[in-house]
């Protein structure tokens, strides 16, 4: 109603769709695992996930709504976290209808937002997900909800209640500003130091682009800059993000070079890209008495913000067009400092018009006591490791 009355004399359009989804992933562990003390040699986690997205657009205006309804079965709910929730968000819009330590079953909102949209200003209210900076593997300068760097499926960011804003100028260049709003996770209440309030600047020079961010979140100071460059066929990028804490000043820093080619008649991308973590263990130890003393880090990992416990890393990728429906990507992520590693093999291949296979092979690489090999738990002969783990999927579109 407030989309009609807001333009009555344009048509409304309806959008209407979505997906089912049917993931299984199978984790094999170690003896010395502490996770095999709870699920055994293997565990086997089952998710399907049903998601409707609903558009209404009516001039200017627009409202979009999507409802998940995801159920968990699986030997690894127990120590993973549990099905998601909304405690830290300014709104709860999940609901678990049954609950049990191997299983659960619940639905939510993940967008629900209204916008008006001009020639130049762009104005979005309610649930929704946001992404910047110029990271592909890591995103220092992505401050809400970035992407775990071994995830598989991508295709929808979390989103978070939060008021979006932008502008563009005459010359391509545009302003985006936006406040997340969060609740603090004892009390309960929404707290101006549990939110983002940040700005943006993105602009271009010559042939190239640039990035200004300002930021307040979670009651530290961001101060980021970013540029990108075409550099003969291929594409440089980089950010640079400086956090001020209470306790001290931290740097993080990520670049990139993406190129693609053709190689025996088969289309092929690839990318390379160096990311450093000042949040990160300069001495490589990531024991919880080790963790302990840098509360910064420790807290960012908890409030998945960072997934990177260490300094100094390096991620490369090259995907492969097997054939026009089946792409191939060798994927491997690097802890430097370790050293140690994460080698992923991941294939899609497109079953038909309305459905797609994902897949992923898994083999961590690094010994005891590194971040891929198994961090010490502090615990005799126990860390958190995992051995060759597998990841597949089966989404319908509709």
């Amino acid at each position: 109603m407030l989309l009609v009355s807001a333009a009555a004399a344009d048509d409304l359009s309806t959008e209407l769709g979505g997906h089912t989804k049917l993931r299984l992933v199978g984790q094999t562990f170690p003896d010395n695992s502490l996770y095999r003390d709870f699920a055994g040699a293997t565990a086997l986690d089952v998710t399907a996930d049903l998601r409707l997205n609903l558009q209404l657009s009516s001039g200017r205006w627009t409202f979009d709504a999507a409802y998940q309804l995801v159920g968990l079965q699986g030997d690894s709910l127990e120590f993973t976290g549990g099905p998601p929730n909304d405690d830290r968000r300014l709104f709860n819009l999940s609901d678990v209808i049954t609950d049990s330590s191997d299983s659960a079953i619940l639905h939510r909102l993940d967008r629900l937002w209204i916008g008006y949209a001009s020639e130049k200003a762009v104005v979005r209210l309610g649930r929704q997900a946001l992404s910047w900076g110029n990271g592909l593997v890591y995103a220092p300068m992505d401050l809400v909800n970035p992407f775990d760097p071994t995830s598989i499926d991508t295709e929808y960011k979390a989103g978070d209640d939060m008021l979006y804003l932008q502008y563009l100028q005459d010359n391509g260049n545009d302003m985006q500003a936006a406040y997340v709003a969060r609740r603090n996770l004892v009390s309960g209440d929404a707290e101006s130091d549990e939110a983002t309030a940040a700005v943006k600047y993105h602009g271009f020079v010559g042939a190239g682009e640039f990035d200004l961010l300002l930021a307040q979140s979670y009651g530290d100071a961001v101060v980021g800059v970013g540029a990108s460059h075409a550099i003969g066929g291929a594409v440089w990028s980089a950010d640079l993000v400086v956090t001020d804490t209470d306790s001290d000043t931290y740097v993080q820093f990520v670049t990139n070079l993406m190129y693609s080619w053709v190689f025996q008649d088969r289309n092929m991308s690839g990318a390379i890209e160096y990311y450093y973590n000042g949040f990160g263990q300069s001495g490589g130890r990531y024991d919880p008495l080790s963790l302990a003393g840098n509360p910064d880090l420790a807290t960012r990992l908890a409030r998945g913000e960072l997934f990177t416990a260490g300094r100094h890393y390096a991620a490369a990728n090259v995907t492969i067009e097997m054939t026009p429906l089946w792409t191939l990507t060798p994927t491997l992520l690097i802890n430097a400092r370790d050293p140690s590693a994460l080698f992923q093999l991941v294939t899609n291949y497109s079953l038909s018009d309305n459905m797609t296979f994902l897949a992923s092979l898994n083999i961590p690489l690094g010994a005891n006591g590194s971040e891929f090999g198994g961090i010490d738990t502090g615990l005799p002969n126990r860390y958190l490791s995992v051995d060759a783990g597998l990841f597949a999927q089966f989404a319908w579109y509709f």
